[in-house]
């Protein structure tokens, strides 16, 4: 059995991780969490201690590194002890964890895929530029790496093997993540500002008949009558887990859709027309050099700053279609998540809530055993039901609408 965690990140996701993680210490062990700036790890475990979220007393320690730096973070793994690496730091971040991980033993797991800092929507699939070239070195060594662990992707991946399961062929795996909450701002992005927006200003990239296609960003929107939200207006997106599901399920078209008001386009196309989202450096009149995507990260605001006055609902799930003893099926499977919920149970807004909880359950997951698989996996790659029994617990039901109607998935 595994035990003792290292959190990397500190910001509104790791918040979330390290508040879950104490509430799980029983099993979980120790909790580390690290980044670059301490302060901000330090802060994190105030946070937890006034909760009380610690299930049992037990280690609760910051530390200070540079993710990006491989050997510092190898070095920090053998002084914490730590067997499972819950990484949640940025993306940009997420190669250097895993080969310190490599090179340790421990388990690693993280919720999105490697990106390169000079580079926007790269070849897909996009996991085979960085992780899945390391994936027949975790096999040789025996390391548990598990990618994409958070809701999307993440949860979702397991909502559609999940679906899939209970089909004899699949036809479509159409992924919709709506946010009906309002945070009151002008304008602000639910997670890290360059993370989110690097997101949609390249090419949307999905699988239809067995062939990579491509879309313009908010070229193709729709409206879908989701549970407890209603009817939302979602585009299609490129996405990190259309390209593990697309090679997962090569015989299925994959797309992913997300939930935009017109403010935020009309916001968004402006920036972007202005050149104020590249990731290219520019130099102003006055000699300095500036990257205008960070400017712009720089006087937004900070994510985990919306968490108080954050109000409504998000909606995220699956519209799978098959084919089951000859007839036509399809299963949306789904969770809905509170913002207000969120913020009093761990200081979040729903957004992080939903991105947190997952990577603590799949930690619980390897700690047990059940996920420990001693090789590097996609979510859709493992047995969907622990997962969703450690979300259920742990505060995101899963529930699936099918031709039965609208019920828990184990019901």
């Amino acid at each position: 059995m595994k035990r003792d965690v290292l959190i990397i990140g500190a910001g509104g996701v790791a918040q979330v991780v390290a508040h879950k993680c104490a509430q799980n210490n029983d099993v979980l062990g120790a909790i580390h969490i690290a980044s670059r700036t301490l302060s901000k790890c330090e802060s994190i475990l105030a946070s937890v201690r006034d909760k009380g979220a610690m299930k049992q007393d037990g280690t609760l320690k910051a530390h200070q590194v540079d993710a990006m730096d491989t050997a510092a973070v190898a070095q920090l793994i053998r002084d914490t002890g730590a067997q499972i690496v819950i990484n949640v730091g940025s993306a940009f971040v997420n190669a250097y964890v895993l080969d310190a991980c490599i090179e340790t033993g421990a388990a690693y797991i993280d919720t999105a895929i490697h990106e390169d800092p000079d580079k926007i929507c790269e070849t897909p699939p996009w996991y085979s530029n960085y992780e899945w070239k390391k994936r027949d070195l975790c096999a040789q060594k025996g390391v548990t790496a598990i990618l994409g662990a958070g809701f999307d992707p993440g949860v979702v991946n397991a909502f559609a093997r999940f679906a899939i399961d209970q089909m004899d062929s699949v036809k479509s795996i159409d992924i919709v993540d709506i946010n009906a909450g309002d945070h009151g701002k002008y304008f602000a992005t639910n997670f890290d500002p360059e993370i989110n927006f690097r997101e949609f200003t390249g090419t949307v990239y999905y699988w239809e008949d067995q062939q990579w296609k491509e879309k313009a960003m908010f070229e193709s929107g729709r409206d879908w009558d989701l549970p407890v939200v209603g009817k939302q207006r979602a585009y299609q997106s490129g996405h990190d887990e259309v390209h593990s599901l697309a090679v997962n399920y090569p015989d299925a078209d994959v797309r992913f859709w997300m939930g935009f008001g017109d403010h935020y386009i009309n916001v968004f196309t402006v920036l972007k027309n202005l050149g104020l989202l590249s990731e290219q450096p520019v130099k102003t009149a006055e000699g300095l050099e500036v990257v205008p995507l960070k400017l712009v990260k720089a006087v937004l605001p900070d994510p985990a700053s919306l968490a108080p006055g954050y109000t409504g609902k998000t909606c995220i799930g699956d519209l799978v279609k098959g084919v089951k003893d000859g007839e036509e099926v399809e299963l949306f499977v789904y969770n809905v998540a509170d913002h207000a919920e969120a913020y009093k149970e761990v200081g979040s807004q729903g957004i992080s809530y939903t991105a947190g909880v997952p990577p603590v359950a799949a930690a619980l997951l390897v700690a047990s055993g059940a996920w420990d698989a001693g090789t590097m996996k996609n979510v859709e790659e493992l047995d969907p039901k622990p997962f969703f029994t450690q979300l259920d617990r742990l505060g995101l039901p899963t529930r699936v609408k099918d031709a039965r109607g609208d019920h828990p998935w184990n019901a």
